[in-house]
């Protein structure tokens, strides 16, 4: 039974994981100063480098977009994962055992070794199939490419290879990379008989089909050969990595695309896939054998960051019967997107890899660009099953279609397809009104009754608005204030060199009053934290961030990993003491300044005891101010 993981364990592994490691492999990073490195941000386009990434403190954070995190958080996002799924990656990745709440339980190392076998079974026979393709026998599925558009460079750009004919072609050449069979039959690589495993794939052009994560999963087979007597396409049965209702074909090319654009284009093939990204509708992604459903929905909704804020997706099917009953089976399947759905077919029926063929790069483009909401096809799918010339056919096809535009989700164009509705019928406006609030009424009932039985927002619960409350606001410190540009500086220092705050320094920093709101705050979240975890900046930064208001969280990120201006440790050390010098004189500076105003209104001859008092004070306050100066 999965579990929740361990607070601790997670600590552990975000402490124990290097996050420049991690990012290395998503993005090039160079040395930006001492202890911190750049790069172009993986999140958003830029020409020169905003991307900051600080493995002291394990963090990172982009000064163009605004993006941060630490490893867990940059794995969630790269990989489209949950937290649970990005802790479990860290964990494998550095050999760490994770421990589970309640009895629950994580990946098994063993299955995750064997899993690691599975993958990398996968990953030498998509090598092998693409080596097999530049031989001569490969030369029939060469050809098939080259009449669909697909040049090398294309081919190998996906992956494609060839599947020799031969029955034990791949079983040898994993046997002799040392594969036991038992290992082969878990990959589904293989078909079994009377004499032992053998080839499943013969004769075929190969596609790779990857996880989100770029691992190789499975492989979809296009027949070549008139005496090939299975289907036209073979994929890989299902697997412990291969789950067809949850893959997507080209998904691992697609998705930065599609968190980016906020769209998601779905096809029906592999050459449709490649046929869009090659015309530049790089969001293309293709179920694979199967309808798109449920689960293909929930990896959309994780890439789309499907909220509410935007976002599109797009079906392309075919012209004929079967294309139109897909269409209508992704339409019962809306209402669990947030993103609006639309249908692209093309007016000839041609999939978007015969329009590349025939009209080129921009007529892919362009089919896509045309796209119609999803329920519009819905509606008119409807009113082409009755026969609209007779009276009977029309009221039969408004009790259908009805319902349909009930459903449209955006109120505000409702009316305007009930107007539609009623020219494409033939009827009056008020008759096809009337049908179409009355579905909207019985649908409102519907969910009503759904959301009490539901597991909606718990009872009792109240968002801070309900209750009166709203979240402190904290506007962006001005740069070109003096006292916050010194508070600013103070803040990177102990964030990033915590060290610095042993001893007596504690004291003195954990008196400062910071002038500036925001500031104060992070302050405040620092003395919270407690000087316990100054020797552990990972853990450090990340305490801060718990403790620290919601919206201030990215600033403390920006803090945390902007790079201080010493280029050996022994120049970071010393800029750090001056700044905190210079923090600590400003804070005696105001404290004397609020004595000598309390000594200005006191009368010495009324209360002599505390005129002498302040006055011992003041001069106190002026000693410490030059003992800091002579420190420094």
């Amino acid at each position: 039974m999965a579990g929740l993981i361990k607070r601790e364990d997670i600590d552990e592994v975000r402490q124990r994981t290097d996050i420049k490691e991690v990012i290395d492999g998503y993005v090039t990073l160079k040395g930006a100063g001492l202890g911190s490195f750049k790069g172009l941000c993986p999140f958003h386009d830029e020409r020169s480098p905003s991307f900051t990434v600080r493995p002291q403190v394990g963090r990172y954070h982009c000064f163009g977009c605004g993006e941060d995190g630490d490893a867990i958080s940059f794995i969630q996002k790269q990989d489209h994962s949950t937290f649970h799924e990005a802790v479990e990656k860290l964990a494998a990745r550095i050999g760490f055992e994770l421990r589970y709440e309640d009895g629950g339980s994580g990946p098994n190392r063993e299955e995750v070794g064997k899993r690691q076998r599975l993958l990398d079974a996968h990953k030498i026979a998509g090598e092998f199939f693409r080596a097999q393709l530049l031989t001569a026998e490969a030369g029939t599925g060469r050809t098939f490419l080259q009449e669909r558009g697909f040049d090398r460079a294309a081919a190998e750009q996906f992956g494609v290879g060839y599947a020799p004919q031969g029955w034990d072609s791949l079983l040898k050449h994993l046997r002799d990379r040392g594969f036991t069979d038992p290992e082969l039959k878990l990959t589904g690589m293989f078909s079994e008989g009377g004499r032992g495993i053998y080839d499943r794939f013969r004769g075929r052009l190969i596609w790779p089909i990857r996880d989100i994560a770029g691992d190789t999963i499975g492989f979809g087979a296009r027949k070549l050969y008139e005496d090939d007597q299975g289907p036209k396409y073979l994929n890989t049965p299902e697997t412990t990595l291969y789950k067809k209702s949850q893959v997507l074909y080209g998904i691992d090319l697609a998705k930065r695309s599609i968190a980016k654009e906020r769209q998601l284009v779905v096809v029906e093939g592999y050459t449709d896939v490649m046929a869009c990204h090659l015309a530049g509708v790089t969001t293309a992604v293709a179920t694979c054998g199967t309808a798109f459903g449920t689960d293909h929905i929930k990896v959309s909704r994780r890439l789309l960051s499907d909220d509410g804020s935007g976002g599109e997706v797009v079906f392309t099917f075919d012209g004929d019967a079967a294309g139109q009953k897909a269409a209508l089976r992704a339409f019962e399947e809306d209402h669990r997107f947030i993103a609006q759905t639309y249908v692209a077919v093309e007016a000839s029926g041609a999939d978007p890899c015969e329009l590349r063929i025939a009209k080129g790069d921009a007529a892919v483009r362009e089919l896509i660009s045309s796209r119609r909401p999803l329920f519009e096809f819905a509606i008119r799918a409807s009113l082409k099953r009755h026969d609209l010339d007779t009276v009977e056919g029309r009221i039969a096809a408004l009790r259908e279609a009805a319902p349909v535009v009930a459903q449209i989700r955006d109120a505000g164009i409702r009316p305007a397809y009930t107007r539609e509705l009623a020219g494409w019928l033939g009827m009056a406006m008020e008759e096809v009104s009337r049908a179409v609030s009355t579905a909207t009424r019985r649908q409102g009932s519907q969910d009503a009754a759904g959301s009490r039985h539901g597991s909606g927002q718990a009872l009792g619960s109240r968002s801070p608005a309900e209750n009166g409350m709203s979240a402190p606001a904290f506007g962006r410190p001005d740069s070109r204030d003096p006292v916050a540009g010194m508070e600013r500086q103070a803040l990177e220092v102990v964030l990033q060199e915590p060290a610095v705050l042993s001893g007596p320094t504690w004291e003195r920093f954990d008196a400062v009053r910071f002038a500036t709101p925001a500031y104060q705050a992070i302050h405040d979240a620092i003395r919270a934290s407690g000087p316990g975890l100054t020797g552990d900046p990972v853990r450090w930064v990340d305490q801060v961030m718990q403790e620290v208001p919601e919206p201030l969280r990215s600033l403390v990120s920006e803090l945390a990993v902007v790079p201080l201006p010493a280029s050996t440790a022994e120049a970071v050390q010393k800029y750090c003491r001056d700044i905190l010098a210079g923090l600590f004189e400003l804070q005696i500076t105001r404290v004397k300044a609020d004595k000598m105003g309390q000594l200005q209104r006191l009368d010495s001859r009324a209360d002599p005891d505390e005129f002498q008092r302040l006055n011992r004070e003041l001069m106190q306050l002026e000693m410490d101010r030059r003992a800091l100066r002579s420190d420094a």
